[in-house]
């Protein structure tokens, strides 16, 4: 073979080579800019976050205080966009079964992949009153969700909106309204949790490692764990108590909506240790486990904040 054809060989591996690589790096600075950067600035009042159709999140954003403005939020690689609408007070968010469940007052509605929604139920379907729904929680099975029933949240707080001192007068007058209620697939209701003094104004709800309810009792601030069929306060108080989690290896996590704080805590000592704090109000958060994360909104500020969990 003649040295000329050799070179030209040797010149068009080389081309090829060099076209190869530059697609490589094309697409790998592509795949990094595309991916999703938090902190991330949302909209008015973001409520909850899970992840959903496609891996991607989807969020529930309150907005203003007019019927119908509420709104489901989805965050991708390509950036935000109204996913639903439609809502009056989205709160707590789930995905099971390729369908998006979301509490909105005294009713739950379900979203399909198109963003259609339709009433999953409605407030007549329960079998006691309901007063303000807000946390929703896929059940151990992934055969239901729970839903956390705050009850009578006016009598909360004080004039300037901050929650009256629990030895106050005002704090006894509070009347035990709260539930949790479990939702089958095909929509049939039960009460999970009844009322209880330990659980005024449930705000919070999921599910421990071995299937119990997790509660966060907004007023009192305990986070309660059910143990053997009895309500149990772990160590600590977290008044505000919004969104409560478990991971994988026994530690609690639970966000204030008052305090702007989130917490881990040990799941043998009981240790509460601050994940992250001074944010305007801390809700309903995500436990993203496998990137080791909590992504946690910022109601009042409109922001989803990725918080590490490795502390």
């Amino acid at each position: 073979m003649k040295k000329s054809t050799i070179f030209i060989k040797q010149r068009v591996q080389q081309i090829l080579i060099s076209i190869c690589m530059t697609a490589m790096f094309s697409w790998s600075g592509y795949a990094q800019q595309s991916e999703i950067k938090f902190p991330l600035k949302v909209g008015v009042k973001p409520e909850s976050i899970t992840k959903g159709f496609n891996d991607n999140y989807y969020v529930t954003l309150m907005n203003g205080a007019e019927i119908g403005d509420g709104e489901i939020l989805e965050i991708s690689k390509n950036g935000v966009k109204v996913f639903a609408k439609g809502f009056d007070e989205p709160k707590g968010i789930v995905f099971l079964e390729g369908h998006l469940y979301l509490s909105d007052l005294t009713r739950i509605w379900k979203v399909d992949s198109t963003g259609h929604a339709n009433v999953f139920v409605k407030k007549e379907d329960f079998p006691e009153a309901v007063l303000y729904l807000n946390d929703v929680a896929v059940d151990a099975e992934s055969k239901g969700i729970y839903v956390a029933d705050m009850g009578a949240v006016k009598y909360m707080r004080d004039a300037n909106k901050v929650l009256w001192p629990l030895d106050s007068e005002q704090a006894k007058l509070i009347p035990q309204l709260g539930r949790i209620y479990h939702v089958d697939l095909d929509g049939h209701i039960s009460i999970t949790q009844d009322t209880s003094p330990l659980m005024l104004n449930p705000n919070g709800v999921g599910v421990d490692n071995k299937g119990n309810i997790m509660v966060g009792a907004f007023f009192l601030g305990n986070f309660l764990v059910k143990r053997e069929g009895k309500l149990t306060p772990l160590k600590g108080q977290f008044r505000g108590a919004d969104g409560v989690e478990q991971d994988s290896k026994g530690n609690y996590y639970v966000s204030s909506w008052t305090a702007g704080t989130v917490w881990k805590i040990d799941g043998k000592t009981e240790k509460a240790t601050v994940l992250i704090e001074g944010l305007k109000s801390a809700a309903d958060f995500y436990l993203e486990e496998d990137k080791g994360r909590l992504l946690v909104p910022d109601m009042l500020a409109g922001m989803i904040y990725a918080v590490s969990i490795e502390k």
